[in-house]
């Protein structure tokens, strides 16, 4: 070989030794796809002098994935970033890393967006204490502080969501993501609160949902706007608590009442969406009807008892007891359980009228022997015109009569006294029958 030819090939060895990249770990390198081994990809590194790599399954893809080739394929040229070397050269000279290389990516990206002040979108992963775990490309956390704009106590519904993130803080040298959905979670709620209220009119039925359950009332969910129902517009009988007719859950029809769109209040009434007790009240409760209720007030004029479900009728003192009793107290305690007959019904007054006592039997005067017909009024009142007639005089002779007889006269009310029941009581019997 002459000088010159032996020159030429040191030349192309240095060329080619100055072209072999001097690899260290943190280093981006590319590579092409050799084989799938064992669960790994392997890949000869270019521009290293014939060096070869290998790809773990837990660095290949920062995303999901089954098989290996779902994310790359023999013959690929791939961006990869250089872990550490390994020992054992038949597995190849590197372990290397394609996920690291995305994540690199997406550091840059994120910060990027932050400086613009974008948001992203991200799936919440996991739940843990302090607040979510979200997949950013990169690991996020979402504190809990800075999930809602109001308290939050359970965040297990959040797992598998896609949210809207505003990001907080951005630090790839220390591998740290802030991000927050409150801030969006509030104008996404004003935007909607906005349309429905919009959309809301008063004397409206509209379909809700029971977000909230308190001592005074339920708060109803429209679709962005929540609706105040009180427990007096809750049902048209009487109940203690909310919670005694509502779950939190429950889907309901409400009534628009009123709508104060500066404070942001809106009145509703589930009642008003139901039968009236007293609609049908005529049918239900008609004059005569014997019913069973339940005694709910004491009064010093009365009892008011429960027939049905909202609806209360009195019972007057006069009509609790054929004996005559000071208070209904005497008588009645609240909550026993009595029967009843309609005297009357007013379903536009809403006014129902009862007794006790029509269903009890009178008890016999104590005057009256057992089986004994009671006078009618027409005879008593014979009687006494008898009892205070005048006692006519007496001639001498009758007298003598009386006395040698030894007999007591007797005289009809008519020729004894002179005058007739009617010339004694004038017209008054003509207003009394036979049945007074």
């Amino acid at each position: 070989m002459s000088e010159v030819e032996k020159t030429e090939v040191l030349e192309t060895m240095e060329d080619a030794l100055d072209s072999v990249i001097d690899i260290k770990i943190g280093d981006t390198v590319k590579g092409d796809v050799l084989a799938f081994d064992d669960n790994q990809v392997r890949v000869a590194i270019k521009e290293s002098g014939g060096l070869e790599g290998v790809i773990p399954r837990n660095e290949l893809s920062a995303a999901p994935f089954n098989e290996l080739t779902d994310v790359v394929n023999i013959g690929d040229e791939i961006e990869l970033v250089v872990l550490k070397p390994i020992k054992d050269k038949e597995n190849g000279n590197y372990l290397l890393s394609k996920k690291r290389v995305e994540s690199k990516k997406v550091w840059v990206e994120l910060k990027e967006k932050a400086d613009r002040g974008e948001t992203i979108e991200a799936p919440v992963k996991e739940v843990v204490k302090g607040g979510l775990v979200v997949d950013a490309g990169v690991r996020g956390f979402v504190p809990a502080s800075m999930v809602e704009d109001h308290y939050v106590e359970d965040f297990s519904t959040y797992k598998g969501k896609t949210l809207e993130f505003a990001i907080v803080e951005v630090d790839a040298n220390d591998n740290r993501l802030i991000l927050s959905h409150k801030e969006i979670a509030k104008k996404e709620r004003e935007a909607k609160r906005a349309e429905a209220l919009a959309n809301l009119e008063v004397d409206s039925v509209v379909e809700g949902k029971v977000a909230r359950l308190t001592n005074f009332g339920a708060f109803i969910d429209l679709g962005g706007v929540d609706g105040l129902v009180h427990i007096s517009r809750i049902s048209h009988q009487h109940i203690s608590k909310p919670s005694d007719a509502l779950t939190i859950g429950d889907t309901v029809q409400v009534k628009v009442l009123s709508i104060d769109e500066e404070k942001g209040r809106i009145s509703l009434s589930i009642k008003d969406t139901l039968p009236g007790p007293w609609d049908d009240i005529n049918e239900k409760a008609a004059e005569g009807t014997e019913l069973t209720g339940t005694v709910k007030r004491l009064t010093d004029f009365g009892a008011f008892v429960e027939v049905f479900p909202g609806v209360e009728g009195l019972v007057h003192v006069s009509q609790i007891s054929h004996e005559h009793i000071a208070t209904p107290a005497d008588k009645l305690t609240e909550g026993q359980e009595v029967q009843v007959k309609v005297l009357s019904a007013d379903p536009v007054e809403q006014r129902l009228s009862l007794s006790i006592k029509a269903l009890q039997e009178r008890p016999a005067r104590p005057e009256q022997e057992e089986g004994e017909e009671r006078p009618n009024r027409t005879e008593r009142f014979e009687r006494q015109a008898r009892q205070a007639a005048p006692r006519p005089k007496r001639n001498n002779q009758q007298a003598r009569r009386a006395n040698n007889n030894n007999q007591t006269a007797t005289y009809s009310d008519s020729t004894d006294t002179g005058f007739t029941l009617g010339d004694m009581f004038g017209d008054l019997l003509d207003s009394f029958t036979t049945e007074d």
